[in-house]
């Protein structure tokens, strides 16, 4: 398939989110004002921009995950079905899948058992095949065969982000939420996640990703918002921002290439 068939079908791909006049707040503090993005079959789609910006509270906001002193309103739509009033748990039910910054692995459990738990909500649904995502996540993650069974917390920093990744594959999600995968790794275990990251393309896995290393999260996305202050400023195409002035001068001037 050539690169043209392959973004045609990526633009003409079934919206499978759609978030619209997002707010969040902590307290009395607004921390998100009125955001708001698409996420087609086949997307890759990464929110860039500033710390502080929102990008992480966007993410927990449309996953239902905010904090007890955090609150959202606004629309999200996953397959044209509004969630806003459904529990995390349920969102996971229906195909969407984070990996929040701080992975939270469970350190003294082997990288198998981990897996295993990222197909828990599967198993207690009744599904007979629960563990079929498993052939696939090692293929993607062969070093996590090769560590499966390694507690989680004898990992190197690249092989837990493989292995929280990993997890949330096996949830079986149409919606992978990634935020900051590259966060704390030296940059040629950057490179071979955001390769990784890219792999997930022939999946099926559709991606949003939220990532400070602007650069990187352009060139391997196909789809791109940019967020500051609370608020989307910019929007495009991922290969049209990387080459605007605006967004040359703000993240990628100084940015190694």
């Amino acid at each position: 398939m050539s690169n043209n068939q392959a973004n045609t079908i990526i633009n003409n791909g079934e919206v499978l989110l759609d978030v619209s006049n997002l707010h969040a707040r902590y307290g009395k503090v607004e921390a998100l004002h009125g955001a708001g993005l698409q996420v087609r079959a086949g997307q890759i789609v990464t929110v860039i921009g500033p710390n502080g910006a929102g990008k992480s509270t966007l993410l927990n906001a449309i996953m239902g995950a905010l904090p007890t002193s955090g609150s959202a309103s606004g629309s999200v739509k996953y397959l044209g079905q509004e969630l806003s009033s459904m529990d995390v748990e349920d969102r996971v039910a229906r195909g969407l899948c984070l990996v929040p910054e701080k992975r939270e692995l469970f350190a003294t459990m082997s990288v198998e058992d981990n897996l295993q738990l990222g197909a828990y909500k599967r198993k207690k649904n009744g599904e007979a095949n629960y563990m079929d995502q498993i052939d696939s996540v090692y293929a993607l993650f062969p070093r996590l065969l090769e560590r499966r069974k390694q507690a989680a917390g004898t990992l190197s920093g690249g092989e837990r982000q493989m292995l929280a990744v990993g997890r949330a594959l096996m949830a079986k999600p149409q919606v992978l939420m990634l935020d900051e995968p590259s966060l704390g790794l030296a940059p040629l275990i950057t490179k071979e996640i955001f390769h990784i990251i890219s792999e997930l393309r022939k999946t099926g896995v559709a991606t949003l990703l939220i990532e400070q290393n602007a650069r990187a999260a352009l060139q391997v996305a196909d789809y791109a918002y940019v967020l500051e202050m609370g608020e989307p400023v910019m929007e495009g195409p991922a290969s049209e921002l990387a080459a605007n002035k605006q967004i040359i001068e703000s993240y990628l001037g100084f940015a190694k290439h």
